[in-house]
């Protein structure tokens, strides 16, 4: 019998609000703020502005407030994830990544704060990806399919914090510990998620926690 495929997308209607309501909530909250703060000095671009007539002054705020708005819309629809379960695999994709793991390996599924994390049988990590997915929805469909789903992390009394030196982290650990995180204080995601891949190549477990790393042997 054909097994069907359950699929969680972010709801389409999510993303238009996103991409049309922060640009347009950006232009008339900084054309509102340089108003009501008139009598007030103001940063670099702003105060330039406040020199222009109030016509071009008015449409440069606007203009400028709907560019932050943008950019603030292209960070809020890089966690537009889209789960999809199928016979064979489990897909987790969002703009620009994807992640694709063989279904058998997955034991279990939870969300941890706003990732989603499906780990595989002996407590081994096999992807992590930003979600504003709601629990409900992701618990229904991973239960539907077959795969287990927790309320929290099965191994969070396992996580250590990670501080230089500790005897029994190898020095290769160590030093992408360390580099991570330098990522982790710099806001460097790309750099935080392969060395995150490389560490669970090592056999590492890493959770974070306001810039602070915590690490657990992926496996036992």
């Amino acid at each position: 019998m054909f097994e069907q495929t359950t699929i969680v997308p972010t709801p389409r209607l999510v993303r238009v609000l996103t991409w049309l309501g922060l640009p347009l909530a950006g232009g008339a909250l900084l054309t509102l703020a340089v108003r009501a703060a008139w009598w007030l000095p103001l940063p670099g671009p702003l105060a330039l502005i406040r020199k222009l007539p109030v016509p071009a002054a008015t449409a440069t705020t606007i203009s400028l407030g709907v560019l932050l708005g943008l950019v603030l819309a292209a960070l809020v629809d890089r966690e537009s994830l889209s789960v999809r379960i199928d016979p064979a695999e489990v897909v987790l994709t969002r703009p620009g990544t994807e992640s694709r793991v063989p279904r058998a390996e997955v034991a279990v599924a939870f969300s941890d704060r706003d990732q989603l994390v499906l780990l595989g049988r002996t407590g081994r990590e096999l992807a992590r990806e930003p979600s504003l997915l709601s629990a409900g929805r992701l618990q229904a469909a991973f239960t539907e399919r077959g795969i287990a789903w927790a309320d929290q992390d099965p191994y969070l009394s396992a996580y250590s914090r990670w501080v230089p030196g500790l005897p029994e982290i190898p020095a290769t650990a160590h030093a992408l510990l360390a580099a991570r995180q330098t990522a982790l204080a710099s806001g460097d995601e790309i750099d935080q998620r392969e060395l995150r891949a490389e560490l669970g190549r090592l056999g590492f477990v890493i959770r974070d926690d306001r810039k602070r790393q915590y690490w657990r042997h992926a496996d036992g």
